[in-house]
């Protein structure tokens, strides 16, 4: 036999919302993350969302990769690979070191590394 729960009300910025279970809700609303929080994940989600800035960031998983190398590895033209790196760069999920006269980019945070990883093993399940 299915409960039937009546749904209560719940004052949320001077409106009245109808809710079934307040404390999940004062939890949630308690545990929420900052605006800012919000905006720099968004940022990040939207950064790894286009398909070619996803492939290089996987590239760059197996280690550092010049333009050149990246773009053979993407099959992606070489212009097209540093328009995606200055975007990735931008975005501090990228940094670059020079060694003569090439420039050698990888992934600058660990847990970026972890996410595209985490994404993997999400989708091969």
């Amino acid at each position: 036999m299915a409960v039937r729960r009546r749904s209560k009300t719940l004052e949320v910025d001077g409106d009245l919302c109808r809710v079934v279970h307040p404390d999940r809700v004062q939890t949630a609303r308690r545990e929420q993350a900052t605006q800012q929080e919000v905006s720099r994940l968004s940022a990040l989600f939207s950064a790894l969302s286009d398909p070619s800035r996803l492939k290089i960031a996987m590239a760059l998983l197996s280690g550092e990769m010049c333009v050149y190398d990246l773009a053979a590895a993407v099959q992606m033209s070489e212009s097209a690979v540093s328009h995606q790196l200055r975007r990735l760069r931008d975005r501090a999920l990228v940094a670059s070191r020079r060694e003569g006269t090439l420039r050698y980019y990888f992934l600058d945070d660990a847990h970026v590394v972890e996410l595209i990883r985490m994404g993997l093993d999400h989708v091969r399940e």
